[in-house]
């Protein structure tokens, strides 16, 4: 019978073992960074915190956090805890918005980085006998390697395919009986929608039965359309390039997101207070990396928006639950008083039959008044059979039924928003 854990011993750990676990590897994480790296060390005695002074994990209270402009000022090395001999593989974020996110690896940082992505890989039920098609970007980006690494270390074959070119995607997806892809779920439509437009039915012409997807805010709603679109069962991923990249939270066969409390101490923080927050309520998100040699972040806040559970799963791990991904604080929008996520529009425009995948959200700031408005691409045959605005009062009532709050819908012709091969861009600023 196949083994229902990667590591059991890890995932039922009893809840009060786990966080004297996370307790021991906290108070040893202090101690090596006071010791070898000369900001944190600042950092600490201006807190007025050495290792023995971390009695309880919520002792962690004490030290400052760890923000992305802290990271950019110590660029590339200065927060590195080990000699650079010792770092053997790096990658860093796009740098889209400044000096990009380093995150260099040791040996050790290697094999952890494939054992909670192995970890994270078997719970969504991926397998030795598996094919995997990698179309994550590979590069500096962390999301290819890290899920080659998991699924290598489980034994299945991985289809180095990187991202783009979707016509061979598509080709090698076929002569390869791939049967798992890993992807952004965006994209994973793009490539449904080229393979239609090529003659074929994702449902009937490919062996696909699993999807392994993040780097990307997404909906139920989303999933649903995917798991339809493709015939499959799609699980979530979420990581950051500060913490190890993905293998941080992952989903169980329930579609339950599960952190990886062993080796990432989470806090759920007010981002308006940095006051920390009890489970169930939902705030920030900040990590510690408990075990990572090189690059340990601590206190590290993520700006993404989420809520933790202690709560027994059905699948029987006792690992903390988060919740998916409400938003990043950077994304939210106030609209007439209103307070907007994406992922809200994304919800309602879902439900809306007739209404594609494909959406764009302009946001249009005149002073200190921001508007919005939506683009949506109808399907094919909702766009011959003309009367859209029917179709864009139906979407309008049905975002107004979620927000509370009147935004106007346009429909553009099919294949107008330009498709991405990595993360969609859904909102445009004007």
């Amino acid at each position: 019978m196949t083994q229902k854990y990667w590591n059991k011993k890890i995932e039922t750990m009893p809840l009060d073992m786990l966080k004297k676990l996370q307790l021991k590897r906290l108070k040893e994480l202090i101690a090596r960074v006071y010791e070898k790296n000369k900001y944190y060390k600042q950092k600490l005695d201006g807190a007025g915190v050495k290792h023995g002074n971390i009695k309880t994990l919520d002792d962690i209270e004490k030290i400052p956090f760890l923000t992305k402009q802290d990271l950019r000022e110590f660029y590339p090395f200065g927060l590195v805890c080990t000699e650079l001999d010792d770092i053997v593989e790096i990658h860093a974020s796009s740098g889209t918005t400044g000096k990009p996110v380093v995150g260099p690896y040791t040996n050790n940082d290697i094999d952890l980085w494939g054992e909670v992505m192995a970890r994270s890989l078997w719970a969504n039920g991926l397998r030795k006998n598996d094919i995997l098609q990698n179309s994550y970007g590979y590069g500096l980006f962390t999301g290819a390697h890290g899920f080659e690494k998991g699924a290598q270390k489980i034994g299945a074959m991985v289809i180095t395919i990187s991202s783009g070119n979707t016509k061979r995607q598509i080709d090698v997806m076929k002569d390869f009986k791939s049967t798992c892809i890993a992807c952004t779920p965006s994209y994973s439509l793009y490539i449904a929608e080229v393979a239609e437009e090529n003659g074929l039915d994702p449902l009937n012409d490919f062996q696909l039965r699993l999807g392994t997807f993040g780097a990307e805010a997404w909906s139920e709603e989303m999933r649903s359309n995917i798991e339809k679109r493709w015939g499959i069962t799609a699980h979530e991923h979420y990581g950051l390039t500060e913490i190890i990249g993905p293998g941080v939270v992952s989903e169980c066969e329930y579609k339950k997101l599960h952190v990886n409390t062993d080796h990432f101490l989470t806090e759920i923080i007010d981002p308006k207070t940095g006051e920390t927050l009890e489970n169930g309520e939902e705030g920030e998100l900040v990590f510690t990396t408990l075990t990572k040699e090189a690059f340990p972040a601590i206190r590290f806040r993520t700006r993404d928006l989420a809520s933790l559970s202690e709560d027994c799963c059905e699948c029987g791990r006792t690992l903390p639950i988060q919740s998916r991904i409400k938003g990043r604080s950077d994304d939210m929008m106030k609209v007439k008083g209103v307070i907007v996520f994406p992922s809200q529009i994304e919800a309602a425009l879902m439900q809306v039959p007739g209404v594609s995948d494909n959406y764009q959200i302009i946001k249009t700031k005149k002073g200190d008044i921001t508007s919005l408005s939506v683009d949506i691409e109808p399907t094919e045959e909702r766009f011959k059979q003309g009367s859209l605005n029917d179709l864009e009062k139906k979407a309008e009532d049905e975002i107004y039924s979620i927000l509370n709050l009147h935004v106007p819908v346009k429909t553009i012709p099919p294949k107008t928003i330009p498709r991405s091969t990595g993360k969609a861009k859904r909102v445009i600023s004007r």
